[in-house]
């Protein structure tokens, strides 16, 4: 379950890359925050309000902590999101994904810091390696020591999806009922994008030149189905029942459904919505950077730090 719900992840890049594409095509000059709310308020007001029809009212019986735990996991992941969706308008689609895994040496970091306890070696041999791939993958100009701003939104957006996982993860969470946890997730998500987008928008005719475009309600529409309603129900519902360093080596697969579907998805959104948006290819800064970041999550999982 967890292998779909990267699945859903994977195509969220490239389908949030064509969104933006197609919010540019149709407002010219928008600035990248305007476009970034954009994409991620209609998948929340919509994801909120098919979750709400579904559990038809049962909802209402929320207990404290499912609101508790729904608020937090909202407040995580729509900062991360932010981070990542405005990150991904100046970055590939496949390094993206790739620089997001950073949380799964960030975990076994926080853990470590909470117990007082040094880190085994395993830990500082895949630091060592993500710096590196991530060096690769974000083509660091050593002159000036800096990454790209695509690649340092997406590195911070990875901090706040470390904290959407451990809050998870969190036992003292164990009863509560992953539908409605995820029901208020997405109603607190859409209780911050919404005004965001609003107070960004030059103009309320924008927000109907959007509205008017069916290819913004075909992407609209993959993103809320399938990458918000699919992927977060299945995560709140599943992680839950294996350990987190399970789950943080099963997330490693997101990079790779992303990078695959990368390979030919964006021309056919291209084909259909009338922009360009160019197929990836399978680049030496791509294998190379890429196949560091995945060693140090498969090293890090296959030899864990002691619980």
């Amino acid at each position: 379950m967890l292998l779909l719900a990267n699945a859903f992840w994977g195509l969220s890049f490239p389908l949030i890359k064509a969104l933006a594409y197609e919010h540019q095509r149709l407002l010219p000059g928008s600035g990248s925050w305007y476009v970034t709310c954009g994409l991620l308020a209609p998948r929340f007001v919509l994801a909120s309000a098919l979750l709400a029809l579904w559990l038809r009212g049962a909802w209402r019986k929320l207990t404290r902590s499912e609101f508790r735990q729904g608020a937090g996991l909202a407040l995580f992941a729509a900062a991360g999101m932010l981070c990542q969706s405005d990150g991904l308008q100046y970055t590939s689609a496949s390094t993206s994904a790739f620089l997001t895994q950073l949380y799964v040496i960030l975990i076994p970091l926080w853990v470590a810091w909470r117990t007082r306890r040094a880190p085994p070696a395993v830990v500082w041999v895949a630091c060592g390696l993500v710096l590196a791939g991530v060096a690769v993958l974000g083509r660091v100009d050593w002159r000036e020591l800096r990454l790209g701003r695509g690649e340092v939104e997406t590195l911070v957006s990875a901090f706040f999806f470390m904290g959407q996982i451990l809050l998870l993860d969190h036992r003292g969470f164990a009863g509560n009922r992953p539908l409605h946890v995820t029901l208020v997730m997405f109603v607190v998500g859409a209780l911050i994008f919404v005004p965001l987008v609003l107070a960004l928008a030059p103009q309320p005719a924008d927000l109907a030149a959007l509205a008017a475009s069916a290819p913004w309600w075909g992407f609209s529409a993959g993103l809320t189905l399938l990458c918000t309603i699919g992927s977060f129900v299945i995560m709140n519902t599943w992680q839950p029942r294996i350990t987190a360093t399970e789950a943080g080596l099963i997330y490693c697969t997101e990079p790779v459904f992303a990078a695959l579907l990368a390979l030919f998805l964006p021309a056919w959104f291209s084909s259909w919505a009338g922009f360009d948006y160019p197929n990836e290819t399978v680049t030496l800064n791509l294998l190379l950077g890429g196949g560091l970041v995945t060693a140090a999550n498969v090293i890090i999982q296959w030899e864990p730090p002691p619980p």
